[in-house]
């Protein structure tokens, strides 16, 4: 989840969030759909000087605003995509837009969660190439995770399911992802009180070292300090504001490129990995 990020699927927040109901969609008091245009464009342009290719989803104004979230509605393996179901209602329609995107791209489909199956791309965590772990929590249920399993095992991959907390509540999210970034192969940042205890075993035993984000940032930023995407191993793009997770990182040898969020990733609970979907890494 951290080598070089050659391919990536985007949406444009100027049109997928163009006249949002921040109240139906549970976007906070900050959000601005003009200003989070802008910083959305500010994240793609990061996102474009790494080297990686952008890919965008159909721009049509379908009022799918979340749809600028693009790592949630699949997952993408060696063997091809696996086109997710999505927990949050309003995001139903999501994973077509993924699946046509794909068809557009030669991706093949190597299968697709049915109901009453629910996976969401941020519950996902490849610990390695034959290691996922997907969080067991509101968005991702056992169906979900079991169907996955069936799809992977046959290509050598082994798929783990974890217990997650409930944390603020069922509408406010906490996915895997909300507790862990990959910064390498080998290196992670996390917030570990919200570890399942398990995850954390697997990952000291897989010899991954974790850098602790700072509790503060974490809570004043409803987590999002710590929703990090890297463009490339120790490489990686964050939210602006958040100085001492910053610096963790840098401590253990990343550099950190910054953009302002937060109309965009604070208001809406979603960060830089969240407005990303990888589909080729180097």
């Amino acid at each position: 989840m951290a080598g070089a990020l050659k391919r990536v699927l985007m949406r444009r927040a100027s049109s997928a969030m163009r006249g949002a109901d921040a109240k139906r969609w549970h976007y906070g008091p900050g959000f601005d759909p003009a200003k989070a245009a802008i910083q959305h464009d500010a994240l793609a342009n990061l996102v474009a000087d790494s080297g990686a290719d952008i890919e965008w989803l159909d721009d049509t104004e379908d009022g799918l605003a979340d749809s600028v979230f693009t790592h949630d509605p699949s997952v993408v393996t060696d063997h091809g995509a696996v086109i997710l179901s999505m927990g949050k209602v309003l995001r139903e329609p999501e994973p077509a837009l993924h699946e046509a995107a794909y068809a557009r791209l030669g991706v093949p489909v190597l299968g697709r969660i049915e109901p009453p199956g629910k996976v969401e791309g941020g519950d996902c965590v490849w610990v390695d190439r034959t290691t996922l772990a997907i969080g067991r929590g509101v968005r991702t249920n056992q169906d979900g995770i079991q169907q996955i399993a069936n799809l992977l095992s046959p290509h050598g991959i082994s798929v783990y399911g974890f217990d997650l907390p409930l944390w603020h509540g069922e509408e406010a999210c906490l996915h895997l992802m909300s507790v862990i970034s990959p910064l390498a192969d080998d290196l992670a940042l996390v917030y570990a009180p919200l570890l399942p205890a398990a995850f954390y075993q697997m990952l000291k035993a897989k010899g991954i070292r974790l850098v602790e984000g700072d509790a503060d940032e974490f809570f004043a930023s409803h987590g999002l300090s710590l929703n990090v995407l890297p463009t490339a191993p120790r490489e990686v793009i964050a939210v602006a504001g958040f100085p001492k997770t910053q610096a963790a990182m840098e401590t253990a040898g990343c550099t950190v490129a910054t953009f302002e969020a937060d109309a965009l990733c604070i208001a809406c609970e979603g960060g830089p990995t969240c407005l990303t979907r990888p589909v080729l890494r180097g």
